[in-house]
Formats: structure tokens, sequence, C-alpha cells
């Protein structure tokens, strides 16, 4: 939330920008003073009637969220990766595949107003590719829609966006958070 002298620039900016399909996000650091720019993501949803479950065949395990496994999956990914992932956040079970003792993919999520399911799913690097993020995501999925809950899905890298959409995750809309000097 902006300090209350920052209000009126950034209504007097974004309000320059509506309308537009896309805003320039160098344009509005020139307008305002920008200190961060996390964005812009899409915004899927999904019911439970247009789910697409992906076949699992008992090879998923539940951790409870913060376990020390799961906590080694983010460790071993770059930084950008481990806060894109929301991994860290996550309050509902994590559900993970391993490759012997290592987990190498994990999805979980954390409640949001007591309504929404926001989703977080990671895979290790040299694991991507072989749809071990839509197994994982299906179970969290599953589970937040057990607990009925709507499953929503926060994505900026197209293959993210690619895991959901195959799940039967509409997009229909983007975020973008500005952080601003004070």
């Amino acid at each position: 939330m902006p300090e209350d002298a920052l209000i009126e620039p950034l209504r007097g900016a974004l309000l320059r920008h509506l309308g537009e399909t896309e805003i320039d996000l160098a344009r509005l650091a020139g307008q305002l003073p920008v200190q961060d720019v996390l964005g812009p993501a899409t915004l899927a949803y999904l019911d439970a009637e247009d789910f697409a479950a992906a076949h699992i065949d008992g090879e998923v395990e539940s951790l409870p969220a913060g376990h020390r496994d799961v906590q080694a999956l983010i460790a071993s990914v770059d930084e950008q990766d481990a806060d894109e992932c929301g991994l860290d956040e996550v309050v509902s079970p994590v559900f993970v595949l391993r490759e012997g003792r290592d987990v190498i993919a994990a999805a979980g999520y954390g409640p949001w107003l007591d309504a929404a399911a926001h989703m977080a799913v990671l895979t290790a690097s040299g694991y991507r590719g072989r749809g071990l993020a839509r197994l994982v995501a299906s179970a969290a999925v599953a589970d937040a829609l057990a607990n009925g809950l709507l499953p929503q899905w926060r994505a900026r890298p197209e293959p993210s966006r690619r895991v959901a959409r195959a799940l039967g995750f509409r997009e229909y809309g983007a975020q973008i958070s500005v952080q601003l000097r004070t």
C-alpha cells in the first residue's frame, strides 16, 4: 500500500495507461519513483469441472509444509526460481516426487482469503520438461478442491503457464506489483 504522498502520483500514472493491453514498464518507471517491479504475471483459475487430473500411479508423496527435503529442493535452484515458486509460503501438505532420497518436484498451496488456493510448484533444474510439475501440481490441486478452495495459478514463465493449462486452468487476467521508493 503506497504512502499518502504517493497515492495521487500512482493513480495518475496508472490512469494514463487505462485501456492499454500492456503497460510499458520503462515508461511507468519514468513517471513514478519505481524501486522494483514484480510481473507482469498471468492469473489463472480452475474449477472442479475443468480439472484435467494427471494420472498418478502412487509415486507422489505428501510431506508437511516446510519439510527439510522440500527446503533442500528450494535451495538447489537459483534465487529467481526459488522466489518465483512460492513453496516457502505454502501451508498445505507439499506433494513431492523423489529420485532416490532427493525431492525433485514439489507442489502445495497457501490459502488466500479462505476461498482460493494459491498454487506453488517447483521442479529441480535438471528434471524439467518431463511432466513432473504436472504430476505434483495435480495432487495439490486435487487437495485444494477437496478442501473447498478455488485453485489459483500465478505465472510469468511460459513453461509454468503450460503446466497450468494442461491441468485445465484458464487465464483470466494479469497482475503486476510495483514497489515505489518513499
